[in-house]
């Protein structure tokens, strides 16, 4: 039966480097477009404050995501400890977002870099790490990609 209602955000999960991002206390997808706006004259019968209005277009899209979590000694998923060396290898890394028990379909999937890593240590409460994802080129699996484009 199909789930109905609200999402609950538990139910959507970050997979970075082949294993979910462990011990995930949230995540944030952003959708990006670049835009330029093209201002053009009016025609010499419009009004005076046609002008004032622009075109816009969209130059570019990108996505970023960030995700926090806490540091776990015991971790067996994707942690700070595991995705750390990802980040120093400098290289991308597959990363895919879905619905928990959905991995097999994806909502967004491509090729990221780790743009940043960061770990927060306060005394006498939990360590807490979050990392920042930027895509590689075209992801293979996007909200308004065509399957087979």
């Amino acid at each position: 039966m199909a789930n109905t209602g609200y999402i609950n955000g538990s139910d959507l999960l970050l997979m970075v480097g082949g294993k979910a991002v462990g011990h995930c206390t949230s995540h944030t997808l952003t959708f990006n477009s670049e835009t330029k706006d093209r201002a053009v004259k009016p025609v010499a019968s419009a009004a005076k404050s046609s002008g004032l209005w622009k075109g816009k277009g969209v130059t570019g899209l990108s996505i970023s995501i960030s995700a926090e979590g806490l540091r776990f000694y015991d971790e067996t998923e994707n942690g700070h400890e595991q995705i750390a060396p990802l980040w120093g290898k400098g290289d991308s890394v597959e990363v895919k977002a879905f619905k928990r028990g959905g991995d097999a379909a994806p909502y967004v999937a491509g090729k990221f870099v780790i743009a940043s890593l960061e770990e927060t240590s306060p005394a006498q409460d939990d360590a807490t790490y979050s990392v920042s994802l930027e895509n590689d080129g075209e992801p293979t699996t996007y909200p308004g990609k065509e399957s087979g484009e």
